[in-house]
């Protein structure tokens, strides 16, 4: 089911995977260079559902409106204040997620709008090659229970780069921004998704 909601920085769109009796939401929003299609979202879009878990891929205004750069953290924040409360609504525990840029707004928004927890896929702890420019306080900063699921060869920050914190990290080996595997790995690309898929299924259960 898809719902369009209109938000202060425009029109924004969820497209709902619902489990049958859903114990929880999970709100999954794209990053600054592509959309729900992405890999990740997909997998958890199709297996939590099984698990009790609704899950919302949330596509920003900027996405909808075909623009193709995303606008400044800012407006993104804004954009994910408007679609809260129709998840809110539900009257379920909701699990404020994304991946990339949108890990970084779930990180930044997480405690003023109550959520349950924070789910950052390939988070961006710097930009490629600038260690220096660390985002490690967005991360640090939830102030509620926080997985971190990481390629292991993510430019963006390595699963080693990332500080000592109150958060959960998931290594997804060999993996790169998008969690793409090079053929030459010791695992696939459908193991890859499962590493991520189980470990989310895991973490999701241990909030209830």
């Amino acid at each position: 089911m898809i719902e369009i909601l209109e938000t202060d920085a425009g029109t924004a769109r969820l497209t709902w995977h619902r489990a049958t009796d859903p114990r929880a939401v999970l709100a999954l929003s794209h990053g600054a260079g592509g959309g729900i299609e992405a890999r990740d979202l997909q997998a958890l879009a199709g297996v939590l559902p099984g698990h009790g878990v609704s899950v919302a891929l949330v596509e920003q205004p900027w996405r909808v409106a075909g623009r193709k750069v995303a606008p400044a953290p800012g407006t993104l924040d804004t954009g994910w204040r408007g679609i809260w409360p129709a998840l809110a609504g539900m009257e379920l525990p909701v699990i404020s997620g994304g991946r990339s840029a949108g890990a970084r707004v779930a990180c930044r928004t997480a405690a003023e709008l109550g959520a349950r927890a924070v789910l950052a896929l390939s988070f961006p702890l710097h930009p490629p090659g600038r260690p220096e420019k660390s985002r490690a306080d967005e991360l640090l900063g939830t102030g509620v229970p926080t997985l971190v699921v990481q390629g292991g060869n993510d430019p963006f920050g390595r699963p080693a780069e990332f500080p000592e914190g109150d958060f959960r990290m998931i290594e997804v080996p060999y993996g790169d921004h998008g969690f793409a595997i090079p053929k030459r790995a010791g695992i696939g690309q459908e193991r890859a998704l499962e590493i991520i898929t189980d470990g989310v299924v895991e973490w999701t259960a241990s909030l209830a």
